[in-house]
């Protein structure tokens, strides 16, 4: 089953707008559950981990998997996949069990966002702010789980701090899924939201907005997402058919 979301991203800055000459953009999401979708997703993600010499990791066992694509004009522009914990465990636990263990034990619901990849001809910073308050919205207000987790290479630990506020959760160690070191960042996802409602739709309280969230949906188009979402059926109650 397809789930074509169908949401309009938080458009691009003025000043993009004046640098192109063109109309403002819009963006969709789309839940990847067709073939065709899943299968656009994982050649972008073989396209940009190739690019930095990295091996696409395989999904393994695909329920608890959400994916979401990112399209810009009908092309795909950035994907993400989103883990739920599940008896059989998140993927970041094969380098990072102990660490994950301890979250957990904290009575902490806890996810991990997989095969994130933006195509870089499009603009990737409305992609990247879209794809992630999708996963926040899904993953915390649809599922209420409270942590998250991502493993990055070590030269985007910063990247990740900056725009997002992840803080570091496990040494650097080597991935042997994709072949290259990998550094265990986390967040609760109550920081994440209090991020998002001071910075995201343009609505930010503070001198400078932080990194990505002020390219975040407005509390209206949140509210939205939220809807479309439940109206496809993503609920506790979903069919593992939306899945990667």
């Amino acid at each position: 089953m397809h789930g074509d979301i169908a949401l309009r991203l938080k458009q691009v800055s003025a000043g993009a707008h004046e640098a192109s000459g063109g109309e403002i953009g819009t963006f969709k999401i789309r839940l990847a559950g067709s073939l065709a979708a899943r299968r656009d997703a994982s050649s972008l993600v073989r396209r940009r981990y190739a690019s930095k010499g990295y091996r696409p990791s395989a999904t393994g066992d695909a329920s608890g998997i959400w994916t979401f694509a990112a399209y810009d004009e009908g092309r795909l522009a950035g994907t993400v996949s989103l883990r739920l914990d599940s008896p059989g465990g998140l993927a970041a636990d094969g380098l990072y069990r102990a660490e994950i263990d301890a979250i957990r034990r904290d009575g902490l619901k806890v996810c991990e966002c997989t095969r994130l990849a933006v195509d870089t001809s499009r603009l990737s910073q409305p992609v990247l702010a879209g794809l992630f308050h999708t996963v926040y919205l899904f993953a915390r207000r649809i599922r209420d789980f409270d942590f998250l987790v991502i493993e990055v290479n070590p030269r985007h630990v910063g990247f990740y701090h900056r725009s997002l506020g992840f803080e570091v959760v496990g040494d650097e160690r080597h991935n042997a899924r994709v072949g290259a070191p990998a550094v265990l960042l986390g967040m609760p996802f109550s920081a994440i939201a209090d991020h998002l409602r001071r910075h995201a739709g343009g609505a930010s309280r503070g001198p400078v907005a932080r990194g990505l969230y002020a390219h975040g949906f407005s509390a209206i188009e949140e509210d939205g997402v939220l809807f479309r979402l439940r109206a496809l059926g993503a609920g506790p109650a979903a069919s593992a058919g939306f899945g990667d």
